[in-house]
């Protein structure tokens, strides 16, 4: 669909980048011209990540904490040295874990905040510093989530990608001076490595639910790499402060509480 030099000479920075939907977000562009560099937390599984990728273009990492500004200001640094510049930011870097809002106790809440919405601000506003703003120019894509009707069974997560998503749009509008587009991807359930790390349970609560998606499936990383890949193109140069989602439709009629209600099975 897309022309290989779609993202030639462009520098892009994916964030989570060691796997999962954020492995196949660099993939993506660096197959389509683009130069990445990746960050995450761990330096083992992000240098080997980033050998991988480096089949596909140039590849370069440097661990990072998306909570801590001195690691990111080091990754700027980082940035600025090897590339001279940044022309994308992807913020898909987050965690969260199943809980019921009133078994979330201070510390499982503020760190999901902290990592969820803290952190991708913490890196919009230091790239947009470093970068997009003196350029007078940049794209940024934030990897939310299906919270069109709540997220029960995880409110902190929830929570935090609808602080994301009213950042974005915010910021659409602030930074639209400079000619920065920031816009969302909200991926609903995606078969990925992400999956593999809840419990036995609501992994069974997974597999009943394809059938209350209305496309009957699960998403692929690749149809979330597809549409970031749209939105940080020329393709979308009018498209600014909106949140495309990515589910099969699963945010116009799917049973939230799902999730919700095996927790609450397995609780009791």
């Amino acid at each position: 669909m897309y022309s290989k030099d779609l993202f030639k000479d462009k520098i892009a920075l994916v964030t989570g980048g060691r796997s999962g939907i954020g492995y196949a977000i660099a993939k993506l562009l660096l197959q389509h011209g683009a130069s990445v560099m990746i960050c995450s937390r761990k330096e083992d599984p992000l240098r080997k990540a980033a050998e991988e990728l480096s089949e596909f273009g140039t590849c370069k990492y440097q661990p990072c904490d998306i909570r801590d500004t001195e690691q990111i200001m080091v990754l700027a640094e980082k940035i600025k040295t090897d590339f001279g510049r940044l022309d994308i930011l992807i913020n898909n870097a987050g965690g969260q874990f199943p809980a019921l809002a009133e078994y979330i106790n201070d510390k499982g809440w503020n760190a999901v905040i902290n990592n969820n919405l803290n952190g991708t601000f913490y890196m919009t506003r230091e790239m947009g510093n470093h970068f997009f703003i003196p350029q007078k120019e940049g794209i940024i894509v934030n990897i939310i989530a299906d919270i069109h009707r709540g997220f029960p069974g995880m409110i902190h997560t929830g929570a935090a990608r609808a602080g994301v998503e009213n950042l974005s749009k915010t910021l659409a509008q602030e930074w639209s001076q400079f000619n920065i587009r920031i816009n969302c991807v909200a991926p609903g359930i995606i078969e990925s490595s992400g999956l593999d790390t809840y419990p036995p349970p609501i992994i069974e609560m997974f597999d009943a639910a394809k059938k209350g998606i209305p496309m009957q499936r699960f998403g692929q990383v690749e149809d979330v790499a597809n549409a970031v890949a749209f939105l940080a193109s020329p393709l979308a140069s009018y498209i600014t402060g909106v949140s495309l989602y990515v589910d099969g439709a699963q945010h116009l009629n799917y049973d939230k509480m799902g999730l919700a209600k095996v927790m609450r099975q397995f609780m009791a």
